[in-house]
């Protein structure tokens, strides 16, 4: 199972959120591209990135500091938030990211985004809300199962979907290991579990299921409720 230590782009700065609420960022760093490199020290082999900024405008909105990250890094970076066609695509993609998060769009046109996954490194994110996706940075949820979307990509040829349990995102509540199972059955494809880590017990609890291909890790480890080195 492969560890995500994630950074949230706000701003240009590193954040982390509560259940998705922008007003409640808390900053880490004033420099995100030494976060990476305090992760990639650490054994990291990926990093989960999210332009919270653009994943409310629908566009890039981090370019620079994602710029810096990707030039003074080294490990594999996976990036969301905003990205809405083909030309952001190739764009981040030549830039140097190594995979894609599509979300939004996932929703609101799948042809599209399996268009997307035959041709580059795609993975579909699908965040739900009492079970149901929420789109547009979980300001709007819809009448669409979170499960019925990832069975919706089964075939699709997409490299993993990431589920967030938007409720439990930045509380250190308890990742949803229940939820992030049905969306790895729902699908049949690698499942990356997202939202609500609170310590090692999680990390282990989703290597037990042996369901779950991936994890992303946040405000457990940036408020010292992990030691990530442990699990890398």
């Amino acid at each position: 199972m492969t560890i995500f230590p994630a950074i949230d782009l706000k701003d240009g700065k590193a954040v982390r959120l509560t259940k998705g609420a922008m007003e409640s960022a808390k900053i880490y760093s004033d420099t995100p591209w030494e976060l990476v490199k305090t992760f990639e020290e650490m054994g990291a082999k990926w990093v989960h990135l999210v332009d919270l900024n653009g994943a409310f405008a629908g566009e890039p909105k981090n370019l620079e500091q994602i710029r810096a990250i990707r030039e003074n890094c080294n490990v594999k970076l996976q990036l969301g938030g905003g990205i809405r066609d083909e030309a952001t695509i190739q764009r981040y993609l030549e830039l140097g990211i190594d995979r894609l998060i599509l979300g939004s769009i996932a929703l609101r046109d799948p042809e599209f985004v399996k268009t997307m996954a035959a041709k580059y490194p795609i993975v579909v994110g699908i965040d739900a809300i009492d079970g149901y996706v929420a789109v547009e940075g979980w300001g709007e949820v819809s009448t669409m199962k979170a499960t019925d979307l990832a069975r919706a990509f089964a075939d699709a040829g997409v490299e993993a979907i990431i589920c967030t349990d938007v409720g439990r995102d930045g509380t250190l509540s308890g990742v949803n290991v229940d939820f992030t199972l049905d969306i790895a059955r729902a699908s049949g494809i690698p499942t990356i579990a997202s939202g609500g880590v609170k310590d090692g017990s999680d990390i282990e609890a989703l290597l037990k299921s042996g369901e779950v291909s991936g994890v992303i890790v946040g405000k457990a480890f940036y408020e010292g409720r992990i030691d990530l080195k442990h699990f890398l």
